[in-house]
């Protein structure tokens, strides 16, 4: 490992002032290496400092932190000195501790013009060790106390022997590193900080001291009348009371207590600054309070409304960071209340917890989050107390003195170690509520049967295997008993007596497989689901609520008829009929049947008068019965099955019909909605997507005049019946895609309430009159065959979203445009040049992906599409899902492809490289990722690392709940693992370990369902940043990808979402399908799909057979290349006229984005469409190598081929340089010419680079060709320290392949692979990518390599005839030797063909011997020096 191989963004070392060096002199030495002699026991202080030695493996770097552009700016390389990182390198167990000053806040990170001038606290660097502990580091820098803060939340004093580099180190691993010299390095990033930051005091919160006490010395005058006059005092605000002293700046004497709950704080007008404290009641006192300025008026006035206006004297310093109480707190003795959860309070000290029982009046004491360890027994002397909570304090015993509390009533024990309670709790005979969730229980607490009081018990996440409901009859007083997440595997009833006090039981997500609780003869409700159940038993006297989904059940036995049952929830399981009990049950209004077996529900349940919800969705039901009387009910789910038709009667039989989704069925026709003219329909949504409906229906729809949402999507539609869309007056939501519709009514106008209007995948040909509708909001007309739009003279301000995509002969004039301005999201084709044509089909792959918003007002889902990262064959895919936020999702969106980048280059395992992705990406959130996370999945299809030329791959990593399916041969392959409490039972068991609390929603402190967050840092360890990662061959077998959020597959399962995709052709058009119908299906929520459709051959090569385009114009005249050698200058290549010009994808792209200001060629106009370059494999290499045209066997190569010459060339200076060496110990790159400040660089954007073998043992003869023109092997990404040699019109250039890497980082080079934006994440270009925009956002840039103007460069190609191959080949054998100098003598050469040039530059390398008549052979890989 490196340390100068971190990122830009590693720390800077900061320094302190000279006065602070002097007097830290032994400790804070400078950064000259002769300070500092290697010694086995650590690193010793010499050279004029004293001779002071330091403890072991210790050394403070003290820095004076600058900002942008400053001379005094230390960078991430002169941080340290070559010693010192020789001595980290030695070691892994070695590396730098940031400790940063008291006045440094978090939450306020220095950016911007004020941060640039005004000068950052110190930040002090200390070397040191695994083993180094705080008391080691606090006598090295003459320091007190260290602190750590976790994701910039509350700050915990280090204890003397706790290790900070080890505490790092640790934390780094919890979340999921595992190379120690990766740890080492992320260790030393200043990213970290906003993960875990150490502090060499305690920071100050001017907010946390407001809220937790006020003081200060003021004109004081007590009572109303004027017989008191005004003295200075001090007077402090502090709990529920104003202390003001008798004496001035002394509390020695007397002091007067003013409590201020119920009382009154009040502006005096007749002064300025002027506040009037008065208590509550009869004796009221009254004190005035004179302040001197207006913000300590407001300060006081603020904080003294909210004790004011309390009814019950409570204090509240929760998530303060409390070692102790303050001791002016202590006045208060009117507290009842007391909440000190989420602090680190001590037992010792002047206000520490032993002082608590000075609070006589106490009640409730909240002391849960504080790290206690042990049960404080000082509590267990204030006798008052009603409410203790001592939730997740790593407690393992109660104290026998809790029997002293005997008026405690609640008592909060969960998350903690307790495995057993002593018999003294017994004795509070007041207690009522016992919590003893996720702790070590293994039975229920024999003492629970004196405590006659507790009517409840949670003991869920224990570990209770097997329940005795035997042992219940002896607690009789127990009606709740919650036993989640216990690993319940059996419940034994054997005993003949009946269990009559228990009414609700709650055993979800257990083991059992089967469960009979006959003898429970009073049970009301009964919770049971995700367990493995086959057979249920419940007794229905009294039951109900019932909720058994997630099972296995093929029958339910309830005896008797439960008459009280209101609920029952039998979804996910294996009924192939309903049981007859249900269709008895009289009050019976929920009934979920969902994902069953069923293929006919009874006629008596459907006619049932109770009923008012009926879910049915996704079985086998091939008929409804009929309604024979009017029924109550009114939701009704009948999706996903295989109905021909609904009962005639149906709408006017239920008459409270709201909600009807009858989606993906077979329907040709809908009932009518009444007998006759007149509807009294109250049908609100009605959806009916993916049907054979046809344009009839539209008859029918009429007399539903409620309608406010109607989905009739992917049916047979022709046509829509204007005259009958006019009546829908109150229409909001209408989606009509997937149909033949040419055209919409134009009585759509008449829909004044429409703000939704989705016709995507028609034949619409006249874009509809919508534009006048006063409330639309989204329209998506995209995949239609538009030609214009009409539009009104003003859009409505109300319309956010419109999409126009997939209309190919849509023409839009600059008026339409500007018109569209002001549109939140538009989304249009956009023309793309030949360059973005070549470069769409130069992959085996193409996407298209869709997000909708749904019901919310904002999207939280974001995609990631690369279809060639890098300049590879290689592509970057992905989906982020933040929920409920948007930041997070954005911020993945920008940075997670350029990490992935990165990542390949430093290892070549597939899991190693995919989860640093990660967990860098997860780093780079910054203080957004402390709170805020999103779901993430990345797809990243690529050669097998260990055949840089051979299959193809895809490597799939998510963590949350994003999926992503393969379709191989027809069929749906998971690649992903869905990371949630529900779904993933060894991750409920690793949260359990670590003691969270999850609560009855299965979610993680009532926050998150997910385990697994980018983001959520808060939440660690419970929640955790490392993924799932799987790799998956390619084949011809498997025809495309599909990433979908978690909304959109809990809509629409993995066969259906194959089986859509299928059907459709665009890869855009099918991941808009999927989209709507999730919608459809009922999923209201932001939804995500994304489509891959691949291309893969039998060998998983990726060529593509030659293209052959007739030049309209005259032949291009043969070149005539001559090289002519200069004694200082590069060789100079000349061609002739004639030479047919076009914009390749990857030159353009750089030419136009580099900071070198090229502009390309205009002398040789293209006179006809230029042909497309072919793409070709690493398995099947081209006969061009480099420009040099090489006769294969059969003759001269003859594909037609262009060539745009774009020269350019650049200086760098070494300030703006990145080569891993300090000012003081840089050594000159082997091969490059330095001239001293400044390092000069010729490059040609056409010349291509190869990447050489080292310690090969065969000859550079039998190098194979591994790639040709732009392409880019897959393996060269994973490789380090390779050596790469660029010719450069004949003079050869090495630059190791960090070099490389880091120049792709560059500013200037970052349009080679995608758009660069202001906040440096780089956007993939797409067929819309428009060339210019990124020529314009060059100049921009103002740092990077490549910073000097653009010089011109003579033309580059060369080719060679079958004669003059050998001799040119031997002067350039002459030139393999010289990586830098003047360039060799070449002979002029010339060559006459018929057919056109390959579009490849001018690029030698050494010595080629092919063999005779064969393709030359050379394993290489191959840069573009674009860079």
């Amino acid at each position: 490992m490196a340390m100068e191989d971190q990122p830009d963004s590693t720390v800077a070392a900061t320094a302190a002032t000279a006065a602070a060096e002097k007097r830290e002199s032994g400790a804070c030495i400078d950064r000259q290496p002769d300070t500092v002699l290697h010694h086995p026991s650590g690193l010793i202080h010499a050279g004029g400092r004293g001779g002071r030695t330091a403890a072991a493996g210790i050394r403070v770097l003290k820095r004076n932190m600058k900002r942008n552009g400053s001379r005094g700016c230390m960078t991430r390389k002169t941080r340290f000195g070559s010693r010192e990182r020789d001595w980290l390198k030695s070691d892994t167990q070695r590396g730098c501790v940031c400790l940063y000053g008291a006045t440094v806040d978090p939450q306020l990170p220095a950016s911007g013009p004020q941060a640039s001038s005004t000068p950052q606290p110190d930040l002090q660097l200390v070397l040191c060790s695994t083993s180094t502990t705080v008391e080691e580091m606090c006598v090295q820098r003459d320091g007190q106390d260290l602190y750590v803060q976790l994701h910039g939340d509350l700050l915990r004093r280090l204890e003397p022997t706790e290790r900070p580099l080890q505490m790092v180190y640790d934390y780094l691993a919890a979340m999921g590193y595992a190379d120690p010299v990766r740890v080492q390095q992320e260790a030393a990033n200043s990213d970290l900080s906003c993960l875990i930051r150490f502090y060499s005091e305690r920071p100050v919160n001017a907010d946390q001291q407001e809220r937790t006490l006020l003081k200060g010395v003021f004109s004081v005058r007590k009572g109303k009348t004027q017989l008191h006059k005004w003295a200075e005092r001090q007077v402090i605000l502090c709990g529920t009371c104003l202390i003001v002293a008798s004496v001035k700046d002394s509390l020695t004497g007397k002091m007067h207590i003013l409590p201020l709950v119920g009382g009154k704080v009040e502006e005096v007008k007749r002064r300025q600054h002027c506040l009037m404290f008065s208590s509550a009641g009869s004796q009221a006192q009254t004190y005035f309070v004179n302040f001197d300025t207006l913000t300590d008026y407001q300060r006081w006035h603020r904080q003294a409304s909210k004790v004011v206006a309390q009814t019950v004297s409570l204090v509240d310093l929760s998530c303060y960071s409390l070692e102790e109480l303050p001791e002016y707190l202590f006045y208060s003795q009117d507290v009842t209340h007391l909440n000190l959860r989420h602090n680190f309070m001590n037992l010792l000290g002047p206000g520490g917890l032993l002082h608590l029982p000075r609070f006589s009046q106490l009640k409730s004491l909240n002391l849960s989050h504080n790290r206690l360890g042990v049960f404080p027994e000082c509590v267990c002397e204030i006798l008052n107390l009603t409410e203790l909570n001592l939730s997740c304090n790593n407690l393992h015993t109660v104290p026998v003195q809790i029997g002293n509390l005997q008026s405690l009533q609640t008592l909060s024990l969960d998350g903690n170690h307790l495995s057993s309670l002593p018999a003294e709790l017994g004795g509070l005979s007041q207690l009522s509520s016992l919590g003893l969730s996720f702790n070590d229980f293994n039975h229920i607490p024999a003492v629970l049967q004196r405590l006659s009081a507790v009517d409840k018990l949670s003991m869920a996440g224990n570990q209770v295997v097997c329940l005795e409901v035997c042992a219940l009859l002896s607690m009789g007083h127990l009606k709740h008993i919650d036993l989640r997440l216990n690993g319940l595997r059996c419940v034994k009833s054997e005993s003949p007596e009946p269990v009559n006090q228990l009414t609700h039981l709650d055993l979800r997500d257990n083991c059992l497989d089967s469960l009979d609780l006959t003898s429970v003869c009073n049970l009301e409700t009964l919770n049971c689901q995700r367990n493995q159940l086959r057979a249920l038993t419940v007794s229905g006297f009294t039951l109900r609520m019932l909720h058994a989904s997630y099972n296995r059940l093929s029958t339910v036995s309830v005896y008797p008829v439960p008459s009280q049952l209101t609920h029952l929830d039998l979804s996910q399981n294996l009924l192939e009929y309903l049981p007859d009990w249900v269709c008895d049950c009289r009050k019976i209004e929920m009934l979920d049947v969902t994902d069953n077996l069923l293929s006919e529900l009874p006629s008596r349940l459907l006619n049932s008068l109770s009923l008012r919800k009926l879910l049915a969705g996704n079985n086998h039901l091939q008929r409804v019965p009929d309604l024979l009387d009017h029924v109550p009910l009114e939701v009704l789910d009948l999706q996903h099955n295989k109905l021909s038709e609904l009962p005639e009667s149906l709408f006017f039989k239920a008459l409270n019909l709201k909600h009807l989704n009858a989606s993906s069925n077979a329907l040709e026709s809908i009932p009518p909605s009444g007998q006759s003219d007149e509807s009294l329909s109250t049908l609100q949504e009605f959806y009916l997507t993916r049907n054979k409906l046809t344009e009839d229906c539209g008859a029918l729809l009429v007399g539903h005049h409620n309608l406010r949402v109607l989905h009739i999507a992917y049916n047979q539609l022709l046509s829509f019946p204007a005259s009958k869309l006019s009546k829908l007056e109150l229409l909001e939501e209408l989606n009509l895609s997937g149909n033949q519709l040419k055209s919409i009514p134009s009585t759509v106008s008449s829909c004044k309430r429409l703000h939704t209007l989705i016709a995507h995948s028609n034949h619409i040909t006249v874009f509809p009159e919508i534009l006048n509708l006063p409330e639309i909001k989204l329209v998506d007309l995209s995949y239609n065959q538009l030609t214009e739009i009409q539009l009104p003279d003003s859009l409505p301000p109300t319309l956010q979203e419109l999409d126009l995509t997939g209309n190919s002969s849509l023409m839009l004039e600059h008026k339409t445009l500007n018109l569209f301005s002001h549109i939140t999201t538009l989304k249009l084709d956009q023309k793309s040049s030949t360059a973005g044509d070549s470069q769409n089909t130069s992959t085996p792959w193409s996407h298209g992906y869709s997000e909708m918003r749904g019901q919310r007002n904002k999207l939280c889902v974001s995609v990631l599409a690369i279809d060639r990262l890098g300049d590879s064959v290689e592509a970057c895919y992905g989906i982020f899902d933040g929920d409920r936020n948007e930041e997070v999702p954005r911020l993945l969106q920008c940075t997670m492809g350029d990490v992935l980048s990165e990542e390949v280059q430093h290892s070549s395992i597939d899991s190693v490289y995919m989860s640093n992705t990660f967990l860098t990406s997860h780093r780079k959130l910054g203080m957004a990722g402390q709170k805020l996370g999103a779901s993430a999945l990345l797809c990243y299809i690529h050669h097998e690392s260990s055949e840089p030329g051979g299959y193809l791959s895809v490597t799939v990593a998510n963590v949350g709940t994003c999926q992503a399916v393969l379709c191989r041969d027809g069929r749906p392959v998971p690649l992903s693992k869905v990371y949630s409490l529900e779904n993933c039972t060894e991750e409920m068991e690793r949260v359990k370990l670590h003691k969270a609390i999850i609560t009855e929603d299965n979610k993680v402190s009532g926050v998150t369902c997910c385990s697994r967050l980018l983001g959520c840092s808060y939440l660690s360890p419970w929640v955790i940043p490392k993924p799932w990662v799987h790799t998956e061959p390619l084949s011809s077998h498997d025809d495309f990808l599909i990433l979908g959020n978690r909304t959109l597959f809990e809509r629409v399962s993995y066969q259906e979402a194959v089986c859509t995709v299928q059907a459709v052709q665009d890869p855009r058009a099918a991941a808009k399908k999927l989209c709507s119908l999730a919608q459809s299906y009922g999923c209201k929520d932001n939804i995500g799909a994304v489509v891959v459709a691949l291309k893969i051959a039998e060998d998983s090569c990726t060529c593509e057979p030659p293209v052959y385009t007739e030049l309209r114009g005259p032949p291009p005249v043969p070149l005539s290349v001559s090289m002519t050698p200069a004694p200082s200058d590069t060789a100079t290549l000349s061609s002739t006229s004639g030479v047919v010009s076009e914009f390749n994808s990857e030159t353009s792209a750089s030419e136009l984005g580099s900071e070198a200001g090229s502009t390309a060629s205009d002398e040789h106009p293209s006179s006809g469409a230029a042909p497309r370059p072919e793409r070709r494999c690493s398995l099947h290499p081209s006969t061009t190598l480099c420009g040099i045209i090489v006769p294969a066997s059969g003759g001269l190569v003859n594909h037609m081929g262009v060539f745009q010459r774009q020269p350019s060339s650049a200086t760098f200076s070494s300030n703006h340089s990145d080569n891993g060496l300090d000012s003081d110990d840089e050594t000159p790159l082997e091969g490059v010419i330095s001239n001293g400040s400044k390092l000069e660089v010729e490059v040609d954007i056409h010349c291509c680079a190869f990447q050489l073998r080292s310690g090969s043992s065969e000859s550079n003869k039998d190098l194979d060709l591994e790639k040709r023109g732009y392409d880019y092997p897959n393996g060269k990404m994973r490789r380090q320290n390779s050596v790469v040699v660029s010719t450069t019109n004949g003079c050869l250039l090495a630059v190791c392949g960090r070099e490389i890497a880091d120049l792709k980082k560059s500013p200037s080079t970052s349009s080679l692979f995608g758009k660069k934006l202001s906040n440096g994440s780089v956007v993939a270009p797409e067929d819309s990518h428009n060339l210019i925009e990124v020529a314009l956002e060059a100049p921009k840039k103002k740092s990077g390599y490549f910073t000097a103007p653009a010089q011109q460069d003579p033309e580059d190609q060369l080719i060679v005839p079958p004669c003059l191959e050998q001799e040119v080949r031997e002067q350039l054998k002459g030139q393999s030797t010289a990586v830098s100098g003047p360039s060799a003598t070449s002979t002029p050469t010339s060559l006459k063909d018929s057919g056109c040039d390959q579009p490849h530059s001018a690029s030698f390398a050494p010595n080629m011997v092919p063999g005779p008549g064969a393709t030359p052979i050379i394993k290489q890989e191959v840069y573009d020096t674009a860079l």
